[in-house]
């Protein structure tokens, strides 16, 4: 942005300062008409980028979040973070290596049944969603992660999953995750994960 900034830039800054969720380039449209919103994007990211505030892509969504060096001065007025069952934590690791992905695929990766209210707190959370029927006899309802998901842990897309080497060397897994992990990534590598979730 230039110490005159453009209309338009302003325009979009203000709309995605003022929204209460992130916004993808249509709804950005929507309120700011026709003109290159992409290209302003790119203008308002580079002119915050290293400030207090920070504009960030989660998915094909924009919003504007706290530069995240300075968390730990907003700590105070967080919320308490949602607290999940190691159940609902693996369930919702297999959707989003997995996604779309029907209950019974879950149960066989995990091993055991998963109740329903499992998927009940990860959809409540706004981290899983129903992703339509496969076309297989019985037509099971399959799940997938939503844009929440996303932004709540940080990642612009599921290629930003960590694979089972980053896990591994953050010392992240004891031999029981280890056979999970295991089992929920396929002994894939991460290039193997990263293509997958870039072509799911």
């Amino acid at each position: 942005m230039s110490e005159e900034p453009d209309p338009f830039e302003r325009a979009v800054e203000a709309v995605l300062f003022a929204a209460a969720e992130p916004l993808t380039l249509d709804a950005i449209r929507a309120h700011v008409g026709e003109g290159d919103v992409r290209q302003a994007l790119d203008r308002i990211a580079a002119f915050h980028a290293g400030r207090g505030i920070e504009l960030v892509r989660r998915g094909d969504r924009w919003h504007f979040q706290t530069a995240g060096d300075l968390a730990h001065l907003l700590r105070r007025d967080r919320e308490e973070p949602r607290k999940l069952s190691r159940a609902a934590i693996e369930t919702l690791a297999i959707i989003a290596y997995h996604e779309p992905v029907t209950r019974a695929e879950i149960e066989a990766i995990r091993g055991v049944q998963i109740s329903k209210g499992t998927l009940d707190v990860l959809m409540e959370a706004g981290w899983a969603r129903p992703a339509g029927r496969r076309e297989t006899p019985g037509r099971p309802l399959t799940y997938a992660t939503t844009p929440d998901f996303l932004t709540h842990f940080g990642l612009a897309s599921r290629r930003d999953l960590p694979g089972i080497d980053d896990l591994r060397a953050a010392g992240l897994l004891d031999p029981i995750d280890l056979a999970l992990a295991d089992a929920v990534l396929g002994d894939s590598d991460d290039e193997e994960v990263a293509n997958a979730a870039e072509d799911a």
